[in-house]
C-alpha cells in the first residue's frame, strides 16, 4: 500500500476521519431492521450484520491487538466468524454460511463496533510518535476498507430483498433535480494515444494495486460523451441482443444460457412494462438514466451489438483526466443512478465517477514490478489477480472521497450485482 506522510494529517483529524466513516456505515445500517441484518441471498454477499462486524474486526486484527498496550479481545469467538479471506490470520467461518450467524445478536455486533472505535480513539490519542508514523498508514487502509464495505452493505442489501416478493423500499426516494424525458445526446471524445502515464504515484492514500506507476502506449482512440442508458439497452434486447450467440464470449453465452438472461439483474416485468427494483422499492425504469447492475459479458455484448467496444482501463484513466463533470456518489442519497444533467458539457466527458462502475476490457493482474506488502495485510488485493476483470469510476453506492482516478475495482465477469454498467469506446484507423 501507499499512504500519506503522517505528517499531513493530525491526530484530531484522523480521529474525526475515524468516527465519521464509521457513523456513516451505522447510518446505512440503521433503517434496516435486525431481521434484515440477517439476510444472505448469495455466496458472494453478505450479510449487513457481518459486514459491520468484520469491519470492526479489520481494526482489531490489524491494529489495536498489535498497537494498543494491554488491548483485550471483545470476544475470543469473533476472529474465526469475521475474518475474511486472510489465510495468514488463521482459520474462518465459511463464507456461504454468514447468513447463518444468529449468533452473535445485533446487539452484540453494536457493542462490538463501540467497543473497537473507543479503544481505536485512545489508540490514535496515546501512540507514542514512532508508533503513531507506523499506524498512520493502517488507519487510512482501515477507513478505506469500511468505506469499500459500505458500498458491499449496500448492494448485497438490495439483492437479498430483491428476493422478497413484496419488493419493500429499505430508505426514502432522494430528491434529485435530474430527470429527463430523453437521455443526453452521445457524442465522442477523441484521444490521440502515444505514451501515457498509468497508476497512482506521489502522497496520498491508494491502494497498492493502483502502482507502481507506469507508461503504457495507447493507440489512436474515442470514448463516449456518457454511459450507456437504460433505453439503449432496451434497444439492444429489442434487437434480439440476448439471442444472438455472435455477440457474446464463449464464456458468456454459455452463462447467459444456463441462467436464461434475458435483461439486467432487477428489471422485472416484460416490454409492455418494465420495472426495475431498487432501494426505494419497485419503480419505473428511468431511460434516460444508466443502464446498471449487468455483466461484463451483458456489456461486450451491447458494445458489439453497438459496433464499438470496451475501453481498455488504461484508455480509461487516461480519458478520465479530462472528465468535466461527476454523477451521483453514495453521499447524495441511497444509490440511484440518474441520467446526466443536461448542457455544460461542453463535449466533453460526463459522469466518468459516480453513477455506476464502468466494465473495461482489462483483465485484473498486476502492473509491472508490483509486489504485495509483507505479511497478511498483503492478501488484501494481490492475491486475486486471476480470474477477474477491471472497473473504473465509481457508482452511486461509491462514498465520493473514496474513489480516484487509478482506483481498479475488479469482480468476476459474470457478476451483476454491483451498480455495474458501461462506456463505449472505438479505435481510430
Amino acid at each position: 500500500m501507499h499512504y500519506a506522510d503522517p505528517s499531513y494529517a493530525g491526530r484530531d483529524e484522523i480521529i474525526a476521519r475515524f468516527r465519521r466513516t464509521r457513523h456513516h456505515t451505522m447510518a446505512l445500517a440503521s433503517p434496516l431492521s435486525h431481521e434484515d441484518w440477517m439476510l444472505q441471498s448469495m455466496p458472494d454477499a453478505s450479510p449487513v450484520k457481518w459486514n459491520l462486524a468484520h469491519t470492526s474486526w479489520f481494526f482489531e486484527t490489524f491494529l489495536l491487538s498489535r498497537f494498543l498496550p494491554d488491548y483485550t479481545l471483545f470476544d475470543l469467538k469473533f476472529p474465526y466468524l469475521f475474518n475474511s479471506y486472510y489465510q495468514q490470520i488463521g482459520e474462518m467461518h465459511p463464507r456461504p454460511d454468514r447468513g447463518a450467524l444468529s449468533r452473535p445478536s445485533a446487539a452484540d455486533v453494536v457493542n462490538y463496533r463501540d467497543y473497537v472505535e473507543a479503544a481505536m480513539v485512545a489508540l490514535i490519542e496515546t501512540a507514542p510518535n514512532d508508533v503513531f508514523a507506523q499506524i498512520n498508514a493502517l488507519i487510512d487502509l482501515g477507513i478505506a476498507h469500511e468505506e469499500q464495505h459500505q458500498e458491499l452493505l449496500l448492494t448485497d442489501i438490495k439483492h437479498a430483498m430483491a428476493q422478497n416478493p413484496i419488493s419493500p423500499a429499505l430508505y426514502p426516494l432522494p430528491i434529485h433535480e435530474v430527470m429527463n424525458a430523453e437521455p443526453l445526446e452521445l457524442g465522442w471524445v477523441s484521444f490521440d494515444g502515444g505514451m501515457a502515464e498509468i497508476g497512482a504515484s506521489g502522497d496520498g492514500f491508494h491502494f497498492d494495486n493502483e502502482g507502481p506507476a507506469h507508461q503504457v502506449f495507447l493507440h489512436p482512440f474515442e470514448l463516449a460523451t456518457r454511459a450507456v442508458t437504460n433505453g439503449e439497452f432496451r434497444d439492444f434486447i429489442m434487437d434480439g441482443g440476448y439471442e444472438d450467440s455472435r455477440l457474446w464470449l464463449s464464456d458468456g453465452w454459455d452463462k447467459r444460457c444456463a441462467e436464461e438472461l434475458n435483461t439486467p439483474l432487477y428489471w422485472r416485468g416484460d416490454v409492455d412494462d418494465w420495472h426495475a427494483f431498487t432501494l426505494f422499492g419497485e419503480d419505473k425504469i428511468d431511460w434516460a438514466a444508466p443502464v446498471c447492475h449487468i455483466s461484463f459479458y451483458e456489456a461486450a455484448a451491447f458494445a458489439a451489438w453497438a459496433g464499438a467496444r470496451l475501453p481498455t482501463e488504461f484508455e480509461w484513466e487516461t480519458a478520465s483526466k479530462r472528465a468535466t463533470s461527476a454523477g451521483i456518489f453514495l453521499e447524495d442519497g441511497a444509490p440511484k443512478p440518474w441520467a446526466p444533467a443536461r448542457g455544460g458539457e461542453a463535449g466533453g466527458l460526463s459522469q466518468m465517477f459516480g453513477d455506476v462502475w464502468e466494465w473495461t476490457a482489462s483483465a485484473y493482474l498486476p502492473y509491472p514490478r508490483f509486489a504485495a506488502a509483507q505479511g497478511a495485510i498483503g492478501e488484501y488485493n494481490g492475491k486475486f489477480m486471476s480470474g477477474q476483470m477491471v472497473l473504473r469510476g465509481g457508482s452511486c453506492a461509491t462514498p465520493s472521497g473514496h474513489i480516484r482516478a487509478s482506483y481498479r475495482n475488479f469482480f468476476q465477469a459474470n457478476a451483476r450485482w454491483q451498480f455495474a454498467g458501461l462506456r463505449l469506446a472505438r479505435d481510430i484507423d
